[in-house]
């Protein structure tokens, strides 16, 4: 019975290390693999939100005014805006260089 009791906590003693050593490392990996992953879960929602507002920025194709929603007029010259083409960056002027031309009237 003593042989048989050495042997079996001698086991235990070699076997229960192995596991908990085991499941030591593991955790340590879960945990290291959540340090980069939440990072960069973080970054692609980030992306995937950018790309949702640029969506939503017209640009005029007039005066180059920016303006953000569903508008179908500009708000700084009135001309109207072309949803499709609101990504294209190559056809509206800078409002720097642009001139609107106001006509006086004479108010009786």
């Amino acid at each position: 019975m003593n042989k048989s009791l050495v042997f079996y906590s001698s086991i235990f003693l070699i076997v229960l290390p192995i596991f908990g050593l085991n499941f030591l490392l593991h955790f340590i990996g879960n945990i290291l693999l959540l340090i980069f992953l939440i990072p960069l879960l973080i970054f692609l929602i980030s992306l995937i939100s950018i790309n949702s507002i640029k969506s939503k920025i017209n640009i005029c194709n007039q005066c180059g005014n920016i303006s953000f929603g569903r508008n179908d007029t500009c708000i700084n010259c009135g001309a109207e805006l072309d949803h499709g083409n609101s990504n294209n960056s190559q056809n509206f002027k800078k409002p720097s260089e642009t001139t609107i031309e106001i006509k006086a009237e004479e108010i009786k």
